[in-house]
């Protein structure tokens, strides 16, 4: 079992850096294997609609973003992290995601999501909203914690300062892991909940 963890931040051991090693440890110590792929320092343009991805099965821009779509695949779980800009995610880690989620036409059902945020002080819990709607769209259950995932820390290392929030990433940890152990053991016994073929509907229509 594995976790996939994405951290949207361009600072290299950062505070945001601080959040995700917290859950990576625990999550080892619950036997769940993870990979931190961080995409915050590099180079992610946004998605252009070409719809090039539906015949390919993969972003016509050939970079990180594919890279991570056969990371998601294998994955059982994905935690997207990120500080706070302006009351939102990081545009790089935003432009990632909408091209990961779009071009990737694989079944998402029961891969367990979580997010994490980090901010100096407000603006964590719309960043959060913002970041859960991409695992809600897509069949995906949300690990929850004992408050909203976040963490408080401004200069780099004072993430380490906020006792909370780190055992608020614990707790997350331990919670994702079990989440992931019980939809593994679920699927063994019941399989997954039924599907029905998607109904698309349009709010403007052609009535000619």
């Amino acid at each position: 079992m594995n976790v996939l963890i994405i951290n949207g931040s361009p600072r290299v051991g950062g505070n945001t850096s601080i959040a995700v090693d917290e859950i990576v440890k625990t999550l080892k110590e619950e036997g769940i294997e993870s990979e931190v792929v961080q995409i915050g320092n590099k180079v992610i343009r946004g998605c252009i609609a070409c719809g090039i991805c539906s015949d390919r099965g993969k972003c016509v821009y050939d970079d990180v973003v594919n890279e991570l779509a056969e990371k998601f695949v294998d994955a059982d779980g994905l935690i997207l992290a990120s500080p706070v800009y302006y009351a939102s995610a990081n545009a790089t880690l935003i432009a990632c995601l909408d091209r990961l989620f779009y071009s990737t036409g694989f079944d998402k059902s029961m891969k367990v999501g979580a997010s994490v945020v980090v901010a100096r002080r407000g603006g964590c819990s719309t960043t959060f909203d913002e970041l859960n709607k991409y695992f809600t769209i897509s069949n995906m259950p949300i690990a929850a914690s004992q408050y909203w995932n976040s963490v408080h820390g401004r200069d780099k290392g004072q993430a380490k300062k906020d006792l909370e929030g780190l055992q608020t990433m614990r707790v997350l940890a331990r919670n994702m892991a079990f989440l992931i152990k019980s939809i593994a053991l679920g699927r063994e016994k019941y399989g997954l909940p039924e599907t029905e073929e998607r109904e698309y509907t349009h709010f403007i229509n052609d009535w000619d």
